[in-house]
């Protein structure tokens, strides 16, 4: 059976538009709100940045709620401005309180919302926050968000992914925590590198200090030798022009 040129034109135009769907299928998946940078260290600050797109092409997105963990809640979150936009940071009492730098905290932000401003069709927008401190025995955080479009639609980035799972349609925006680098040691940056840093600090100035004492003094005893020699020269000048 012979395959003609009409038959293979056709094929390929099949194949063509199923990419095509594949494709338009594909992206309006993988465009929902996410967090930037993805990794943060445990027990440590960070600038995160919750990334904005507009999935619509006849609407604009005009609010967004971030809800924060429970479970682990942080005790410094400061959102960056962002122009044109407001913020309102809401803050709850927590059930138990935790400690910072020695302090208890009784409260703590659970949510922040950001208002006012327009992403329009085929842009997006980013929000940092400064967050910490992060937890030290989680190896994760899931924000939760909503977003609002000003045709009335709320889209829910709630879904909680599972790990050996598909990406649920509409996923929250998770920030992995890993350990905390360590240093050449295998420490953890304590005081003990810092103390002998300092250490090493004080014996190198010590000797440099010792080292310029003695320079001083082999400069002061060169200067003598040289005020000598110079008195001596003038005196016998002075004799031989007499003579």
């Amino acid at each position: 059976m012979k395959t003609s040129r009409r038959d293979v034109a056709a094929v390929g135009a099949l194949a063509v538009s199923a990419l095509a769907a594949v494709v338009l299928c594909a992206g309006p998946a993988s465009a929902h709100v996410s967090v930037d940078p993805q990794e943060a260290e445990q027990g440590g600050f960070g600038t995160v940045s919750f990334k904005v797109p507009n999935e619509r092409d006849n609407a604009s997105t005009t609010k967004l709620e971030v809800t924060l963990p429970t479970d682990h809640p942080l005790a410094s979150v400061m959102p960056q401005p962002v122009p044109g936009w407001d913020v309102d940071v809401t803050k709850s009492k927590l059930d138990k309180p935790i400690e910072m730098h020695g302090e208890k905290i009784t409260e703590a932000v659970t949510k922040v919302t950001w208002t006012g401003g327009k992403i329009e069709p085929g842009q997006f927008q980013q929000f940092p926050v400064s967050l910490g401190q992060l937890p030290e025995d989680e190896d994760q955080l899931v924000f939760k968000a909503l977003q609002t479009y000003d045709n009335k639609e709320v889209v829910r980035w709630i879904e909680e992914p599972e790990e050996g799972q598909p990406e649920p349609e509409n996923p929250a925006p998770v920030l992995k925590l890993t350990p905390a680098a360590e240093d050449e040691d295998g420490h953890g940056g304590g005081d003990d590198g810092k103390h002998a840093d300092d250490e090493e600090s004080v014996a190198a100035s010590g000797d440099d200090a010792s080292g310029t004492d003695t320079t001083a003094r082999v400069l002061g005893v060169v200067g003598i030798v040289v005020g000598v020699a110079g008195v001596a020269f003038g005196v016998l000048a002075g004799r031989r022009r007499s003579a």
